[in-house]
Protein backbone atom coordinates (compact mmCIF):
# COMPACT_ATOMS: atom_id res chain seq x y z
CA UNK A 1 0.00 0.00 0.00
CA UNK A 2 2.97 2.34 0.46
CA UNK A 3 5.40 1.47 -2.32
CA UNK A 4 6.39 5.13 -2.65
CA UNK A 5 8.04 4.71 0.76
CA UNK A 6 9.08 1.08 0.77
CA UNK A 7 10.09 0.13 -2.79
CA UNK A 8 13.82 0.56 -3.33
CA UNK A 9 13.55 0.26 -7.11
CA UNK A 10 14.11 -2.44 -9.74
CA UNK A 11 17.12 -4.72 -9.69
CA UNK A 12 18.60 -3.07 -12.78
CA UNK A 13 18.87 0.58 -13.91
CA UNK A 14 17.57 -0.51 -17.31
CA UNK A 15 14.22 -1.61 -15.88
CA UNK A 16 11.22 0.65 -15.19
CA UNK A 17 9.96 1.25 -11.68
CA UNK A 18 6.53 -0.45 -11.60
CA UNK A 19 3.94 -0.88 -8.83
CA UNK A 20 1.83 -3.84 -9.87
CA UNK A 21 -0.64 -4.17 -6.99
CA UNK A 22 -1.74 -0.98 -5.24
CA UNK A 23 -4.45 -2.07 -2.80
CA UNK A 24 -7.37 0.36 -2.73
CA UNK A 25 -8.81 -1.60 0.20
CA UNK A 26 -8.59 -5.25 1.24
CA UNK A 27 -10.82 -8.29 0.97
CA UNK A 28 -13.25 -8.82 3.83
CA UNK A 29 -13.92 -12.07 5.71
CA UNK A 30 -16.96 -13.23 7.66
CA UNK A 31 -16.56 -11.90 11.16
CA UNK A 32 -14.45 -8.99 9.92
CA UNK A 33 -15.23 -5.33 9.23
CA UNK A 34 -14.46 -3.45 5.97
CA UNK A 35 -10.93 -2.11 5.57
CA UNK A 36 -11.31 1.58 4.77
CA UNK A 37 -8.38 3.13 2.92
CA UNK A 38 -8.91 6.81 2.31
CA UNK A 39 -8.74 8.49 -1.09
CA UNK A 40 -6.10 10.85 0.30
CA UNK A 41 -3.86 7.98 1.40
CA UNK A 42 -4.09 6.25 -1.98
CA UNK A 43 -3.46 9.47 -3.89
CA UNK A 44 -0.53 10.52 -1.70
CA UNK A 45 1.31 7.24 -2.20
CA UNK A 46 0.62 7.18 -5.95
CA UNK A 47 2.00 10.69 -6.21
CA UNK A 48 5.01 9.84 -4.06
CA UNK A 49 5.73 6.77 -6.18
CA UNK A 50 5.60 8.77 -9.42
CA UNK A 51 7.72 11.52 -7.86
CA UNK A 52 10.38 8.92 -7.08
CA UNK A 53 10.73 7.94 -10.75
CA UNK A 54 7.84 5.50 -10.78
CA UNK A 55 6.47 4.92 -14.28
CA UNK A 56 3.52 2.60 -13.74
CA UNK A 57 0.85 2.03 -11.07
CA UNK A 58 -1.72 -0.77 -11.24
CA UNK A 59 -4.64 -0.78 -8.80
CA UNK A 60 -5.96 -3.85 -7.02
CA UNK A 61 -8.89 -3.57 -7.18
CA UNK A 62 -10.17 -0.52 -9.06
CA UNK A 63 -13.58 -2.14 -9.62
CA UNK A 64 -15.05 -4.34 -6.90
CA UNK A 65 -17.06 -7.43 -7.70
CA UNK A 66 -19.08 -10.39 -6.49
CA UNK A 67 -17.88 -13.91 -5.66
CA UNK A 68 -20.83 -15.69 -7.25
CA UNK A 69 -21.50 -19.33 -6.48
CA UNK A 70 -18.80 -20.98 -4.40
CA UNK A 71 -15.91 -18.99 -5.87
CA UNK A 72 -15.01 -17.07 -2.70
CA UNK A 73 -11.96 -18.40 -0.85
CA UNK A 74 -11.90 -19.47 2.79
CA UNK A 75 -14.20 -17.29 4.95
CA UNK A 76 -14.20 -14.48 2.35
CA UNK A 77 -17.59 -12.75 1.96
CA UNK A 78 -19.49 -12.72 -1.33
CA UNK A 79 -18.88 -9.00 -1.88
CA UNK A 80 -15.25 -8.46 -2.97
CA UNK A 81 -13.36 -5.17 -2.70
CA UNK A 82 -16.60 -3.24 -2.30
CA UNK A 83 -14.52 -0.28 -1.07
CA UNK A 84 -12.79 0.09 -4.46
CA UNK A 85 -13.23 3.35 -6.47
CA UNK A 86 -15.97 1.52 -8.39
CA UNK A 87 -17.86 -0.62 -5.90
CA UNK A 88 -19.32 -4.12 -6.14
CA UNK A 89 -22.30 -2.76 -8.09
CA UNK A 90 -20.24 -0.62 -10.46
CA UNK A 91 -21.27 2.60 -8.70
CA UNK A 92 -18.86 5.42 -7.89
CA UNK A 93 -17.27 5.10 -4.46
CA UNK A 94 -16.69 8.75 -3.67
CA UNK A 95 -14.44 10.49 -2.90
CA UNK A 96 -12.04 7.79 -4.11
CA UNK A 97 -13.20 7.69 -7.70
CA UNK A 98 -13.27 11.43 -8.32
CA UNK A 99 -10.12 12.12 -6.28
CA UNK A 100 -8.09 9.55 -8.23
CA UNK A 101 -9.56 10.65 -11.57
CA UNK A 102 -8.27 14.19 -11.00
CA UNK A 103 -4.92 12.86 -9.79
CA UNK A 104 -4.51 10.74 -12.93
CA UNK A 105 -5.37 13.74 -15.12
CA UNK A 106 -2.77 15.86 -13.31
CA UNK A 107 -0.10 13.18 -13.68
CA UNK A 108 -0.98 12.71 -17.36
CA UNK A 109 -0.76 16.44 -18.03
CA UNK A 110 2.74 16.45 -16.53
CA UNK A 111 3.89 13.22 -18.12
CA UNK A 112 6.37 14.84 -20.50
CA UNK A 113 7.97 16.84 -17.72
CA UNK A 114 7.99 13.87 -15.38
CA UNK A 115 9.57 11.56 -17.93
CA UNK A 116 12.01 13.98 -19.53
CA UNK A 117 12.60 16.81 -17.08
CA UNK A 118 15.10 17.20 -14.25
CA UNK A 119 13.58 16.55 -10.78
CA UNK A 120 13.66 19.47 -8.35
CA UNK A 121 11.67 20.50 -5.29
CA UNK A 122 9.75 23.76 -4.82
CA UNK A 123 7.21 25.11 -2.35
CA UNK A 124 3.46 25.08 -2.97
CA UNK A 125 2.74 27.40 -0.04
CA UNK A 126 2.15 27.03 3.67
CA UNK A 127 -1.53 26.09 3.61
CA UNK A 128 -3.42 23.86 1.22
CA UNK A 129 -7.12 23.18 1.09
CA UNK A 130 -9.10 20.61 -0.88
CA UNK A 131 -12.84 20.18 -1.27
CA UNK A 132 -13.98 16.72 -2.27
CA UNK A 133 -17.45 15.44 -2.92
CA UNK A 134 -18.61 12.36 -1.06
CA UNK A 135 -21.68 10.20 -1.54
CA UNK A 136 -23.77 7.61 0.18
CA UNK A 137 -25.60 4.53 -0.96
CA UNK A 138 -29.37 4.48 -0.93
CA UNK A 139 -31.13 1.13 -0.66
CA UNK A 140 -34.79 1.24 -1.66
CA UNK A 141 -36.91 -1.86 -0.89
CA UNK A 142 -38.89 -2.76 -4.02
CA UNK A 143 -40.47 -6.01 -2.86
CA UNK A 144 -40.81 -7.87 0.40
CA UNK A 145 -41.42 -11.58 0.86
CA UNK A 146 -43.48 -11.50 4.05
CA UNK A 147 -46.40 -13.61 2.85
CA UNK A 148 -46.25 -17.23 4.02
CA UNK A 149 -48.29 -18.24 0.97
CA UNK A 150 -45.56 -17.01 -1.39
CA UNK A 151 -43.01 -19.51 -0.07
CA UNK A 152 -42.47 -23.25 -0.47
CA UNK A 153 -39.95 -25.47 1.27
CA UNK A 154 -38.03 -28.69 0.73
CA UNK A 155 -36.52 -30.48 3.72
CA UNK A 156 -33.12 -32.03 3.22
CA UNK A 157 -32.46 -35.53 4.54
CA UNK A 158 -30.00 -36.43 7.29
CA UNK A 159 -28.11 -39.53 6.11
CA UNK A 160 -27.40 -42.38 8.52
CA UNK A 161 -24.58 -44.89 8.28
CA UNK A 162 -26.77 -47.40 6.40
CA UNK A 163 -27.52 -44.78 3.73
CA UNK A 164 -23.89 -44.44 2.66
CA UNK A 165 -21.83 -46.40 0.15
CA UNK A 166 -18.46 -44.70 0.72
CA UNK A 167 -16.86 -46.16 3.85
CA UNK A 168 -13.54 -45.83 5.64
CA UNK A 169 -12.02 -46.98 8.91
CA UNK A 170 -10.75 -43.47 9.56
CA UNK A 171 -11.82 -39.84 9.31
CA UNK A 172 -11.26 -38.78 5.71
CA UNK A 173 -9.92 -35.37 4.69
CA UNK A 174 -12.77 -33.10 3.60
CA UNK A 175 -11.42 -31.37 0.46
CA UNK A 176 -9.96 -34.48 -1.11
CA UNK A 177 -13.22 -36.34 -0.55
CA UNK A 178 -15.61 -33.70 -1.95
CA UNK A 179 -13.33 -32.76 -4.89
CA UNK A 180 -14.82 -29.26 -4.59
CA UNK A 181 -18.21 -30.49 -5.84
CA UNK A 182 -19.86 -29.20 -2.68
CA UNK A 183 -19.15 -27.29 0.53
CA UNK A 184 -20.69 -30.17 2.48
CA UNK A 185 -19.44 -33.58 3.58
CA UNK A 186 -21.47 -35.89 5.81
CA UNK A 187 -19.57 -38.06 8.31
CA UNK A 188 -21.81 -40.72 9.82
CA UNK A 189 -21.15 -43.65 12.16
CA UNK A 190 -23.16 -46.38 13.87
CA UNK A 191 -21.85 -47.36 17.30
CA UNK A 192 -22.64 -49.36 20.43
CA UNK A 193 -22.80 -47.27 23.58
CA UNK A 194 -22.22 -48.72 27.03
CA UNK A 195 -20.78 -45.88 29.10
CA UNK A 196 -22.19 -45.15 32.55
CA UNK A 197 -23.80 -41.76 31.70
CA UNK A 198 -26.75 -41.15 29.40
CA UNK A 199 -25.82 -37.54 28.62
CA UNK A 200 -22.14 -37.50 27.67
CA UNK A 201 -20.36 -34.59 26.02
CA UNK A 202 -19.89 -34.94 22.30
CA UNK A 203 -16.43 -33.60 21.44
CA UNK A 204 -15.57 -33.00 17.80
CA UNK A 205 -12.32 -31.41 16.67
CA UNK A 206 -12.35 -30.09 13.11
CA UNK A 207 -10.01 -28.36 10.68
CA UNK A 208 -12.91 -27.41 8.38
CA UNK A 209 -15.00 -24.25 8.90
CA UNK A 210 -18.32 -25.41 10.39
CA UNK A 211 -19.66 -28.62 11.97
CA UNK A 212 -23.34 -29.54 12.56
CA UNK A 213 -24.07 -32.57 14.76
CA UNK A 214 -27.08 -34.91 14.69
CA UNK A 215 -27.59 -37.78 17.15
CA UNK A 216 -30.21 -40.33 16.08
CA UNK A 217 -31.59 -37.75 13.60
CA UNK A 218 -31.93 -35.08 16.31
CA UNK A 219 -30.07 -31.83 15.77
CA UNK A 220 -27.78 -31.07 18.70
CA UNK A 221 -25.99 -27.91 17.55
CA UNK A 222 -23.17 -26.40 15.55
CA UNK A 223 -19.87 -24.57 15.99
CA UNK A 224 -17.68 -22.71 13.48
CA UNK A 225 -14.13 -21.46 13.23
CA UNK A 226 -12.82 -18.20 11.76
CA UNK A 227 -10.40 -16.93 9.15
CA UNK A 228 -7.41 -16.66 11.49
CA UNK A 229 -7.72 -19.96 13.40
CA UNK A 230 -7.25 -23.17 11.44
CA UNK A 231 -9.25 -25.51 13.69
CA UNK A 232 -12.09 -25.44 16.20
CA UNK A 233 -13.76 -27.78 18.71
CA UNK A 234 -17.44 -28.59 19.09
CA UNK A 235 -18.42 -29.64 22.62
CA UNK A 236 -22.11 -30.29 23.27
CA UNK A 237 -24.08 -32.36 25.77
CA UNK A 238 -26.05 -35.04 23.93
CA UNK A 239 -28.58 -37.72 24.85
CA UNK A 240 -27.39 -41.21 23.95
CA UNK A 241 -29.31 -44.48 24.17
CA UNK A 242 -27.73 -47.56 25.65
CA UNK A 243 -27.04 -49.90 22.74
CA UNK A 244 -27.01 -48.92 19.08
CA UNK A 245 -26.92 -45.24 18.08
CA UNK A 246 -26.22 -43.21 14.95
CA UNK A 247 -24.12 -40.04 14.83
CA UNK A 248 -24.12 -37.81 11.73
CA UNK A 249 -21.86 -34.77 11.48
CA UNK A 250 -22.09 -32.33 8.60
CA UNK A 251 -18.68 -30.80 7.90
CA UNK A 252 -18.80 -27.51 6.00
CA UNK A 253 -16.19 -25.53 4.08
CA UNK A 254 -16.79 -21.86 3.31
CA UNK A 255 -14.28 -21.56 0.49
CA UNK A 256 -10.94 -23.20 -0.23
CA UNK A 257 -7.54 -21.91 0.96
CA UNK A 258 -6.45 -18.99 -1.19
CA UNK A 259 -2.69 -18.81 -0.83
CA UNK A 260 0.43 -20.08 0.86
CA UNK A 261 2.94 -22.87 0.40
CA UNK A 262 2.07 -26.56 0.11
CA UNK A 263 -1.63 -26.07 -0.57
CA UNK A 264 -1.86 -29.74 -1.54
CA UNK A 265 -0.95 -30.69 2.03
CA UNK A 266 -3.67 -28.62 3.71
CA UNK A 267 -6.02 -30.70 5.84
CA UNK A 268 -9.68 -29.96 6.42
CA UNK A 269 -12.46 -31.96 8.07
CA UNK A 270 -12.90 -33.87 11.29
CA UNK A 271 -9.83 -35.04 13.22
CA UNK A 272 -11.24 -36.29 16.55
CA UNK A 273 -14.72 -37.52 17.51
CA UNK A 274 -15.43 -38.86 20.99
CA UNK A 275 -18.08 -39.09 23.70
CA UNK A 276 -16.99 -38.23 27.23
CA UNK A 277 -18.63 -38.99 30.54
CA UNK A 278 -15.53 -37.80 32.39
CA UNK A 279 -11.81 -37.47 31.83
CA UNK A 280 -11.45 -41.12 32.83
CA UNK A 281 -14.44 -42.50 30.89
CA UNK A 282 -14.87 -41.85 27.18
CA UNK A 283 -15.62 -43.53 23.86
CA UNK A 284 -13.30 -42.59 20.99
CA UNK A 285 -15.05 -42.95 17.62
CA UNK A 286 -12.26 -41.52 15.46
CA UNK A 287 -11.06 -44.89 14.19
CA UNK A 288 -14.49 -46.46 13.81
CA UNK A 289 -15.93 -47.37 10.42
CA UNK A 290 -17.41 -44.18 9.02
CA UNK A 291 -19.82 -43.67 6.15
CA UNK A 292 -19.62 -40.60 3.90
CA UNK A 293 -21.93 -38.62 1.64
CA UNK A 294 -20.68 -35.75 -0.50
CA UNK A 295 -23.12 -32.85 -0.64
CA UNK A 296 -26.71 -32.36 0.40
CA UNK A 297 -29.65 -34.20 -1.14
CA UNK A 298 -31.01 -30.91 -2.47
CA UNK A 299 -27.72 -30.29 -4.28
CA UNK A 300 -27.85 -33.74 -5.87
CA UNK A 301 -31.43 -33.08 -7.01
CA UNK A 302 -30.50 -29.55 -8.14
CA UNK A 303 -33.59 -28.09 -6.49
CA UNK A 304 -32.22 -24.59 -7.15
CA UNK A 305 -32.95 -25.14 -10.85
CA UNK A 306 -36.66 -25.47 -10.11
CA UNK A 307 -36.86 -29.03 -11.39
CA UNK A 308 -40.45 -30.02 -12.05
CA UNK A 309 -40.10 -33.39 -10.32
CA UNK A 310 -39.19 -31.86 -6.92
CA UNK A 311 -41.98 -32.09 -4.37
CA UNK A 312 -42.10 -28.74 -2.62
CA UNK A 313 -44.43 -28.30 0.35
CA UNK A 314 -46.10 -25.36 2.07
CA UNK A 315 -43.99 -23.28 4.40
CA UNK A 316 -43.97 -24.88 7.84
CA UNK A 317 -42.56 -23.83 11.20
CA UNK A 318 -39.52 -21.70 10.41
CA UNK A 319 -38.32 -21.59 14.02
CA UNK A 320 -35.17 -23.67 14.57
CA UNK A 321 -35.40 -25.30 11.15
CA UNK A 322 -32.08 -26.67 9.90
CA UNK A 323 -30.91 -27.62 6.41
CA UNK A 324 -34.03 -26.61 4.61
CA UNK A 325 -34.58 -25.15 1.15
CA UNK A 326 -36.93 -22.20 0.54
CA UNK A 327 -38.38 -21.09 -2.78
CA UNK A 328 -40.37 -18.03 -3.94
CA UNK A 329 -40.71 -15.79 -7.00
CA UNK A 330 -40.42 -12.08 -7.75
CA UNK A 331 -40.58 -9.56 -10.59
CA UNK A 332 -37.65 -7.43 -11.67
CA UNK A 333 -37.72 -3.82 -10.41
CA UNK A 334 -38.08 -1.17 -13.08
CA UNK A 335 -35.13 1.01 -14.07
CA UNK A 336 -31.41 0.42 -14.38
CA UNK A 337 -30.28 0.67 -10.76
CA UNK A 338 -28.38 -2.36 -9.43
CA UNK A 339 -30.44 -4.95 -7.55
CA UNK A 340 -29.61 -6.62 -4.22
CA UNK A 341 -31.28 -9.04 -1.83
CA UNK A 342 -31.37 -8.01 1.81
CA UNK A 343 -30.81 -11.33 3.61
CA UNK A 344 -30.30 -9.84 7.07
CA UNK A 345 -33.01 -12.11 8.53
CA UNK A 346 -31.30 -15.31 7.38
CA UNK A 347 -28.65 -17.44 9.07
CA UNK A 348 -26.12 -19.23 6.86
CA UNK A 349 -26.38 -20.83 3.46
CA UNK A 350 -26.42 -20.10 -0.24
CA UNK A 351 -28.83 -18.26 -2.56
CA UNK A 352 -29.79 -18.85 -6.20
CA UNK A 353 -31.73 -16.66 -8.63
CA UNK A 354 -33.06 -18.40 -11.76
CA UNK A 355 -30.61 -21.23 -11.14
CA UNK A 356 -27.60 -18.90 -10.84
CA UNK A 357 -25.88 -18.88 -7.46
CA UNK A 358 -25.38 -15.35 -6.18
CA UNK A 359 -23.06 -16.71 -3.48
CA UNK A 360 -22.84 -17.89 0.08
CA UNK A 361 -24.36 -15.86 2.88
CA UNK A 362 -23.44 -15.99 6.57
CA UNK A 363 -25.51 -13.47 8.49
CA UNK A 364 -25.08 -15.17 11.88
CA UNK A 365 -21.31 -14.61 11.82
CA UNK A 366 -20.99 -11.16 13.44
CA UNK A 367 -18.04 -8.82 13.46
CA UNK A 368 -16.49 -7.18 16.52
CA UNK A 369 -19.29 -4.59 16.52
CA UNK A 370 -22.03 -7.22 16.64
CA UNK A 371 -23.11 -6.83 13.01
CA UNK A 372 -23.06 -9.28 10.09
CA UNK A 373 -20.10 -8.74 7.78
CA UNK A 374 -22.45 -8.76 4.79
CA UNK A 375 -26.25 -8.69 4.57
CA UNK A 376 -26.88 -7.34 1.03
CA UNK A 377 -26.20 -9.67 -1.90
CA UNK A 378 -25.81 -8.45 -5.47
CA UNK A 379 -28.21 -9.84 -8.10
CA UNK A 380 -26.99 -8.78 -11.56
CA UNK A 381 -29.81 -7.68 -13.85
CA UNK A 382 -28.36 -10.04 -16.45
CA UNK A 383 -29.53 -12.91 -14.22
CA UNK A 384 -33.12 -11.64 -14.24
CA UNK A 385 -36.22 -11.99 -16.39
CA UNK A 386 -38.84 -9.25 -16.55
CA UNK A 387 -41.06 -11.27 -14.20
CA UNK A 388 -41.38 -14.68 -12.61
CA UNK A 389 -37.82 -14.86 -11.28
CA UNK A 390 -37.21 -17.83 -8.98
CA UNK A 391 -35.35 -17.31 -5.69
CA UNK A 392 -34.09 -20.41 -3.86
CA UNK A 393 -32.28 -20.39 -0.51
CA UNK A 394 -30.49 -23.24 1.24
CA UNK A 395 -30.61 -22.36 4.94
CA UNK A 396 -28.42 -24.27 7.39
CA UNK A 397 -30.35 -22.98 10.37
CA UNK A 398 -31.65 -19.92 12.16
CA UNK A 399 -33.00 -17.96 9.20
CA UNK A 400 -36.40 -16.38 8.61
CA UNK A 401 -37.19 -15.86 4.89
CA UNK A 402 -40.32 -13.79 5.66
CA UNK A 403 -38.20 -10.69 6.33
CA UNK A 404 -36.16 -10.73 3.13
CA UNK A 405 -36.49 -7.76 0.80
CA UNK A 406 -35.46 -7.03 -2.79
CA UNK A 407 -33.75 -3.63 -3.00
CA UNK A 408 -32.39 -1.33 -5.66
CA UNK A 409 -29.07 0.43 -5.01
CA UNK A 410 -28.16 3.99 -5.95
CA UNK A 411 -25.89 6.76 -4.71
CA UNK A 412 -26.54 10.37 -3.75
CA UNK A 413 -24.27 13.34 -3.20
CA UNK A 414 -23.88 14.44 0.42
CA UNK A 415 -23.74 18.03 -0.80
CA UNK A 416 -26.82 17.82 -3.02
CA UNK A 417 -29.11 20.51 -1.66
CA UNK A 418 -32.09 18.76 -3.20
CA UNK A 419 -31.38 15.53 -1.31
CA UNK A 420 -34.03 14.63 1.20
CA UNK A 421 -34.14 11.64 3.48
CA UNK A 422 -36.11 8.80 1.95
CA UNK A 423 -39.13 7.52 3.84
CA UNK A 424 -38.95 3.78 3.39
CA UNK A 425 -42.03 1.59 3.73
CA UNK A 426 -42.22 -0.72 6.72
CA UNK A 427 -43.04 -4.36 6.23
CA UNK A 428 -45.03 -6.52 8.58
Amino acid sequence: MKCGETFTGPNSPNKPTMWTENWTSFYQVYGGIPYIRSAQDIAFHVTLFIARNGSYVNYYMYHGGTNFGRTASAYVITGYYDQAPLDEYGLFRQPKWGHLKELHAAIKSCSTTLLQGVPRNFSLGQLQEVNTTSNRRIYIPRQNFSSVNDWEQFEDVIPNFDDTSLRSNSLLEHMNTTKDKSDYLWYTVRFEYNLSCNEPTLRVQSAAHVAHAFVNDTYTGAVHGNHDVKSFTLELPVTINQGTNNLSILSVMVGLPDSGAFLERRFAGLTIVELQCSEEESLNLSNSTWGYQVGLLGEQLEVYKNSSDIEWSELGNIINETHIWYKTSFDTPEGDDPVALDLSSMGKGEAWVNGQSIGRYWILFHDSKGNPSQSLYHVPRSFLNDNGNILVLMEEGGGNPLHISLDTVSITDFQDENFTKLSLPSFS
